[in-house]
């Protein structure tokens, strides 16, 4: 199918294109270390300068900064500086996800407060939501929230896989306000600093020696009522929010290692035994197939949103075909290039060592393929001990 473009739009790609030309020499490496401070800072600056010339939050409402513009937009952007081998966003938490749910449950001195900051990269935001009991069943977390009798609420508890923990300012975190209720019930989302006393960030080493992610322990964080995002104990509505953007973020940072059809299969025709091997060619077309296939329901979701059509739970299976084609052609790249794809400096090395987190990031693939299946096709939900029993009473 052919996504429509009008000459309106055509006219921003020109605009974009030449914007990040002129602009290009002052971006800072595609890819860096999390743990570098110097390649954050330069990073947090490169937003600043994209959110000036209003290239990031290209969706957000005008009224918080951004363009009003559509999704199109959006990925004109994205695939813009994906071309010209520059970063995007630093804060694609902030932006994709924390922000729209801030506009929509925040009040309105937390969206005057917060969002400005978040949109220029001044202040980055983790999402605290996963943790080491509850991932998959988010529903199921631990950490409480005490209300006291001066209306603060005391925080203990621990988040882990908190992207980009160690340098946010702030984290949007669900905690459980009344264990006393069935556990979708008990929840309420809070404003968490980062430098509030008794947050702890620690960081977790991963297979490619970075430590994106962290864990986060909550001892004793007192927060006052203007921390709570929503009405308290309607913290899951809000989660549904931030969940329901997190998987179109997902495939927006994936757009970042450029692993797509136009450019993979030139590194595989470059050696000129594997491109005459069968086995090589069967795979190289299989991966080809697949990523054409993201393609195509990437323009058929765009058509869709450009419409008016609101992202069903369906749109969680665009991520799960998303990772599995590029991780086809990222082990086929691994396997004709050789031991040299994995060295820090080969342009793969990104892709190869972070896709595996991606196949767990905003679901695992059960969880999904159970959501779509019951939501979206009707079929007999999973067997739930938990329906209507209140949390307290549940075995832990």
């Amino acid at each position: 199918m052919q996504l429509e473009t009008s000459a309106e739009q055509r006219e921003y790609r020109d605009a974009v294109r030449a914007w990040v030309a002129e602009h290009r020499a002052q971006a800072p490496p595609l890819h860096g270390l999390w743990t570098d401070g110097a390649w954050i800072e330069a990073r947090r600056a490169w937003q600043g300068r994209l959110a000036d010339a209003g290239y990031a939050g290209v969706t957000w409402p005008a009224e918080y900064g951004g363009q009003g513009l559509g999704p199109i937009e959006q990925v004109i952007v994205d695939q813009e500086l994906a071309a010209a081998g520059v970063p995007n966003i630093l804060d694609y938490i902030g932006l994709g996800m924390l922000g729209p749910c801030i506009m929509t449950h925040g009040t309105e001195a937390q969206k005057q407060r917060y969002i400005a900051p978040m949109l220029h990269g001044d202040e980055i935001w983790c999402q605290m939501f996963s943790e080491p009991a509850a991932g998959s069943d988010l529903a199921a977390l631990r950490t409480r929230a005490k209300e006291q009798p001066d209306g603060t609420f005391v925080l203990d508890g621990q988040k882990v896989w908190t992207t980009n923990a160690q340098f946010s300012a702030f984290g949007l975190c669900l905690a459980r306000t009344d264990p006393d209720v069935v556990k979708h019930q008990g929840l309420t989302m809070f404003v968490v600093p980062m430098d509030a006393e008794g947050v702890v960030v620690r960081g977790l080493r991963q297979i490619s020696g970075d430590a994106e992610f962290n864990e986060v322990f909550l001892d004793g964080v007192r927060l006052g009522p203007e921390h709570v995002v929503g009405e308290v104990g309607g913290g899951w509505a809000a989660a549904v929010t931030v969940l329901m953007n997190e998987r179109l973020s997902i495939g927006r940072d994936l757009t970042g290692f450029r692993m797509d059809v136009d450019r993979f299969p030139p590194a595989i025709a470059a050696d000129p035994e594997a491109r005459l091997d069968p086995e090589v060619r069967r795979r190289l077309g299989a991966a080809s197939v697949e990523l054409l296939a993201v393609r195509v329901a990437g323009m058929r979701a765009l058509a869709g949103l450009q419409r008016g059509q609101a992202p069903g739970v369906e749109a969680g299976l665009t991520k799960l075909s998303m990772v599995k084609a590029a991780t086809l052609a990222a082990d086929l790249v691994v396997d004709v290039v050789g031991l040299s794809a994995l060295e820090p400096d080969s342009e793969w090395y990104p892709v190869v060592s972070y896709l595996p987190g991606f196949k767990s990031a905003g679901g695992t693939e059960e969880i999904v393929r159970n959501t779509v299946g019951e939501r979206a096709l009707g079929l007999p939900p999973e067997p739930r001990g938990d329906k209507g029993v209140p949390f307290s009473q549940l075995q832990h």
